[in-house]
């Protein structure tokens, strides 16, 4: 069953984290993971929402995503992140394929 990370992010720092765009991608890939929302344009249609960047992975499942947070690779890209950018990330399960 696919999982997702989901981000909320304020970039403070947007040399910094270019570079982490520039380099996240080849680990998240090594753990099966895709990004289904990068950025990009954001509509509001109900209720209040913070301003900020918008990042949407999907895994092909909870360990696969655990364990690309976990990967030493991306240990530094965690703290360039961390210095580029505030948020919160947040690992959602994803319905299983009869949606039940």
């Amino acid at each position: 069953m696919a999982a997702y990370l989901y981000a909320e992010l304020e970039v403070i720092d947007a040399e910094a984290y270019a570079e982490y765009r520039a380099r996240v991608p080849a680990v998240i890939a090594a753990h099966g993971g895709r990004f289904l929302v990068r950025g990009g344009e954001m509509v509001v249609l109900e209720g209040p929402v913070a301003s900020g960047r918008r990042v949407l992975l999907e895994f092909p499942d909870l360990a696969a995503l655990r364990a690309f947070h976990a990967d030493p690779a991306y240990a530094p890209l965690i703290a360039l992140r961390q210095r580029a950018a505030r948020g919160t990330l947040v690992a959602l399960d994803g319905l299983p394929p009869d949606g039940a």
